[in-house]
This record gives C-alpha cells, structure tokens and sequence, in this order.
C-alpha cells in the first residue's frame, strides 16, 4: 500500500522558516532546562524530594477514588499508581504538596477516614530528600549531555563531521522540543520525562540516519550536483518510508496517551511530541544544516 507517491518539494528552499520555528521552539526549551537546573520547574518527587508510600488494601481501590479522598486533605497534586496485583496504590507527595506534617502520616489518615471499610497496611514508606533530588537533577543533566556527544561521534564515524553536526543539532531540538512543551504546559518533570527524551533522542537519530544513508549513496552517484538538489530528491525518495514509520509510533504512542491511564500519561504526552519533532528535524534541521555547512566550505575554498 503506498500511502505517498512520488513528490518533489523543495525542503532546502523552506529551511529559512524551519530554522526561525526551531530557534524559537529551542529557546523555550533551555529556559525549561535553566528553570529545571534551578529547580525552579515543577519538579516531581524524584528531583524536589517528597514521599513514596505503598499500601495493600483488603479491596481494590481505584486511583479515582483514592485522588479524591487525598484531596480533601490538600494532596490533590498526590502521584498515584495503581498496582493490580495484591490491591495496592503507590502514593507519592512532594515537599511542596504539604504544608505542614508528616505525608505518610497524613496519607494513611485520609484512607482511614475517607475509606473506612477497606483496611489495609503500610507495606513501605520512603523520604526522598532534597540533596537526593538536587544530585538526580544533575545526573540527569550530565546523561542527557553525554547521549548527546555521542550521538555527533557516531554520525561523525560513520558519515562525516558536517553530518554529525547536523545530527547533533536535530537530537538537541527533539529533546530541547519535549522540554519546551512540558515548561509551557507546566507539566511535572520526573524520571519519565528524562526516559522519553532519551527514548526520543535514539528514535530521532534513528530517522536522521536513514535519510543521510539515502543522501550519502545519492552524492556517491552526482559527486559535482548541487547540495540542495541532491538533498531535495533524497529526502523525497525517503519520505514515504519516513512518514509510515512515524505514523505508525505515533500511534502507539496515542495508544498509551488516551488509554494508559494517569502515571504514563505525561510520559506518552513526551512520545508523542518527540516522535512529530523528530520526524520534523531530520527533514528540516538536520539536513538543511549540512547543506549550509557544505556550502559555506565551497565557498571559502573558491
């Protein structure tokens, strides 16, 4: 079945607007990252610290039930994820959630009054410090720079050093892109969110590789052709084949997002972004980059 049929769109022509969009859509995404860095963000347990504690009920309790009796004791903002087996919620609370008191405490009391037909135990309660959150956050940090460097090696290894630039900056604008959405939708920055970026980094390399391998064996066969024109017709040979994989992710992706129910929620939100972004930025940043690159290098040895 072929979705696509043949095209030929000018992508290079179009790169001085793609270039304005993800400038913008990047500048977004490092002010994210200061406030994250800062800790200024709406940071998760796992990076402000807080509260995680597991309980096992005599009967299933839905998250929707146990979110409300939280909430009407001020912990409406409560991560809750519902363990199937064995009737069990793992609740979760950050320092700014309570304003005052213990949150374990303060979580079993609200079940007790809320739920006092359903008893049930504490099987584990753990306090996540800042210190241990403040260290998460720059771990993450130094994860993400160090994916990120070994991505341009690769690309360098295997193409060239231009393309390994252009495939660099792509990758920075997928994962600058998820950051962006989630700082303007004020969205909670935990551990999910740093797998997804890093999901969506490999996934976004994956699409630049395939359109470079194209671009590649096209230069072997016109070595003295214009770089936007040789360029153009890789990327159109490809898009069909590029679009179809895309899609195809997307959605799965929406799959989790509108049915995979709340703890995954924002993480599929993160899927979904990166798989459109990273289409986009393999065709429109990373591309465009190494024809620029290229140019500019003819031109200086003219």
């Amino acid at each position: 079945m072929e979705l696509i049929g043949k095209t030929d769109i000018d992508f290079m022509g179009k790169r001085n607007i793609s270039f304005l969009i993800s400038a913008i859509v990047s500048i977004i995404g490092i002010i994210g990252i200061i406030q994250i860095a800062r800790g200024a963000a709406n940071m998760g347990i796992d990076f402000s610290g807080g509260t995680s504690v597991q309980l096992k009920f005599a009967q299933a309790v839905p998250p929707e039930k146990a979110r409300e009796a939280l909430a009407k004791h001020h912990l409406k903002e409560a991560n809750i994820q519902e363990i199937t087996e064995g009737n069990k919620l793992l609740v979760k609370v950050g320092k700014m959630s309570l304003p005052q008191g213990n949150a374990a405490e303060v979580i079993q009391d609200a079940f007790r009054k809320e739920l006092p037909g359903n008893q049930f135990v504490v099987e584990s309660s753990t306090e996540i410090g800042p210190a241990v959150g403040d260290k998460l956050r720059k771990d993450t940090l130094v994860a993400v720079a160090i994916s990120l460097v070994g991505i341009v090696l690769y690309i360098a290894w295997r193409f060239d050093f231009a393309f390994g630039v252009g495939a660099l900056a792509a990758t920075m604008h997928d994962v600058l892109a998820i950051f962006a959405v989630f700082f303007v939708l004020n969205k909670e920055v935990n551990l999910l969110l740093i797998t997804a970026a890093l999901t969506i980094a490999g996934y976004s390399i994956t699409d630049t590789v395939v359109v470079f391998d194209r671009i590649r064996e096209n230069l072997h066969k016109d070595a003295k052709g214009a770089l936007s024109t040789i360029f153009n017709r890789s990327i159109n040979e490809v898009l069909s084949r590029t679009i179809i994989t895309s899609l195809t992710t997307f959605l799965a992706s929406a799959a989790l997002f509108f049915f995979g129910g709340e703890v995954i929620h924002d993480f599929a939100l993160a899927l979904l972004v990166g798989v459109a972004v990273g289409t986009y930025s393999s065709i429109f940043v990373a591309s465009p980059i190494v024809v620029v690159w290229g140019d500019r290098v003819k031109t200086s040895k003219a």
